[in-house]
C-alpha cells in the first residue's frame, strides 16, 4: 500500500473536480469564439470566475487566469516592476524574503540580472518568519525606489505562516503594491483577498484538489501590470492564451468544496501533524523540526506541514528508502540542473549546510489518514540506519 504525504508538491483532484473536468472536456468550443459553443464555454469561464471570486473574497475581475502558481508569480513580479518602473523611472527596487518559492526568486533574479533592479531580501528568524520592522526600515530607506513588495502568505518547505495583513500595510504606508503567493496556504487557512490588505495573490488549482495546469493571479482593478505574453489579451489584456475551460472549470468546483471543509479539515490535519511530529521525535533518532512548531498551532505554521531534519543523513537517500517503504514525501532541497542543492530556505533560516542536506517535508492533506502517518513513523527508523550507514554516519 502506497502512503501519499506529499500534498504540499500536489494534492490528488477531489471526485467533484474530476466530474467537473471531464463534463466540460466533453464539449467543444474556444472561450473566445462568437459561435454557440464559444458562448456556452465563455458561460462556463465566467461562472467559474465567479465561484472562484466568491470564494477567495474578490471581484470577477480581479480573477486573471493563468497556466498555474508559476506563471502568476512571474507576471506580478515582472509584470508590476516593468510597469511600476515604466511610470517612474526611479522605481528599480523590489523587496522579497530569501525564503520564497523559486518562482519567485528567480523572477527577482532575473530583473537584478536582465532589466538593472535593484533587490532587498528581507532575512527570516529561526522560525522561518518575517519581521514587519525590517520591511519598514527597507522601505524607510528605500521607499521611493521600490516598485513592489512580495512575501508568500505560508512557506513550501517549512510551513512557516507570514504576517501578511501587517506586512501589505507596511508596503501601502509607502504607496508600494504587495503580493502575495498564497499557493501553499490555500487549503487550510482563511486566505481571503479583500482581508489580507495585499494588490496581487497568486493561487493555483492543484494544491487544493483540482488539476495541474491552472492558477490565477487576483489583481486588484487598479494594479498596474506589463504583460509577460503577448497574443490575444484574453485576460484582462494582462495575460494572452486559449483558456482551459475544463481545467477552469474543475478549479472553481474544488476551491469551493475546499473553502466549505476547510476550517473542519485544518483541524483534522492539523491532529494527523502533530501525532507524527511527536512521535517522529519520540523515536531517538535525533530528529528535530525544521522550523518552529507548537503542538497545536495551525496559525504560525501551516496546519499540514511536518518537516524534519535528520541528522547524519542526505534527504534524497531517505526520501528513496521512504519510497521503497511505501511512503512518497519530499526533501526539503531544490534539485537545479541534475545537482542536489542544500534548501535556500533552511540556509537562510540559520541551518548548516548538512542539516538543510538532511530534511524531509512530509505534508499532510484531504487523503491523509491516521494509516499514514503509523506507516512513517513504522519506516523511519530502519530507513534512518540504512540512510545513515549509507552516508558513513551513525
Amino acid at each position: 500500500m502506497t502512503h501519499y504525504l506529499d500534498h504540499a508538491a500536489t494534492t490528488p483532484m477531489l471526485p467533484a473536480a474530476i466530474e467537473a473536468f471531464v463534463e466540460s472536456a466533453g464539449s467543444v468550443g474556444n472561450a473566445s469564439s462568437l459561435h454557440t459553443a464559444g458562448r456556452a464555454a465563455r458561460r462556463t469561464v465566467e461562472e467559474s470566475r465567479e465561484r472562484i471570486a466568491a470564494a477567495l473574497g474578490c471581484r470577477p475581475s480581479e480573477v486573471v487566469f493563468t497556466s498555474g502558481g508559476t506563471e502568476a508569480d512571474n507576471l506580478a513580479v515582472k509584470g508590476t516592476w516593468a510597469a511600476r518602473r515604466g511610470a517612474d523611472p526611479a522605481r528599480t527596487r523590489v523587496v522579497s524574503s530569501s525564503v520564497e518559492h523559486h518562482a519567485v526568486l528567480d523572477s527577482v533574479e532575473h530583473l537584478v540580472r536582465s532589466r538593472g533592479a535593484q533587490v532587498s531580501w528581507l532575512e527570516p528568524d529561526r522560525c522561518g518568519h518575517v519581521a514587519t520592522g525590517d520591511l519598514r526600515a527597507v522601505l524607510a530607506e528605500h521607499g521611493a525606489s521600490t516598485a513592489l513588495v512580495s512575501v508568500m502568505w505560508a512557506n513550501n518547505e517549512v510551513g512557516a505562516v507570514q504576517p501578511v495583513a501587517e506586512l501589505a500595510a507596511v508596503a501601502h504606508e509607502h504607496g508600494v503594491p504587495f503580493h502575495t503567493d498564497a499557493v501553499q496556504g490555500l487549503a487550510h487557512l482563511p486566505v481571503r483577498f479583500d482581508a489580507s490588505g495585499a494588490d496581487l495573490m497568486t493561487v493555483t488549482a492543484h494544491k487544493v484538489g483540482g488539476p495541474v495546469g491552472v492558477g490565477a493571479l487576483l489583481a486588484r482593478r487598479d494594479a498596474a501590470l506589463e504583460p509577460q505574453l503577448h497574443g490575444g489579451g484574453q485576460e484582462r489584456q494582462v495575460r494572452s492564451g486559449t483558456l482551459d475551460v475544463p481545467a477552469v472549470h474543475a478549479f472553481a468546483v474544488a476551491l469551493e468544496e475546499t473553502v466549505a471543509a476547510r476550517d473542519v479539515e485544518a483541524k483534522r490535519v492539523l491532529g494527523l501533524r502533530d501525532r507524527l511530529l511527536e512521535g517522529a521525535l519520540g523515536l531517538g533518532l535525533g530528529i528535530t523540526v525544521g522550523g518552529c512548531w507548537h503542538p497545536g498551532d495551525g496559525e504560525q505554521r501551516l496546519p499540514g506541514n511536518a518537516h524534519l531534519v535528520v541528522p547524519g543523513c542526505e534527504g534524497d537517500s531517505l526520501l528513496y528508502l521512504l519510497d521503497a517503504a511505501g511512503v512518497e514525501c519530499s526533501t526539503g532541497s531544490a534539485c537545479q540542473a541534475g545537482v542536489p542543492q542544500p534548501s535556500h530556505v533552511l540556509l537562510a533560516m540559520g541551518h548548516s549546510e548538512a542539516e538543510a542536506r538532511g530534511a524531509l517535508r512530509l505534508s499532510l492533506g484531504h487523503t491523509s489518514t491516521d494509516a499514514d502517518v503509523d506507516a512513517v513513523l513504522a519506516a523511519l527508523p530502519g530507513v534512518v540506519e540504512r540512510a545513515r550507514q549509507a552516508g558513513g554516519s551513525r
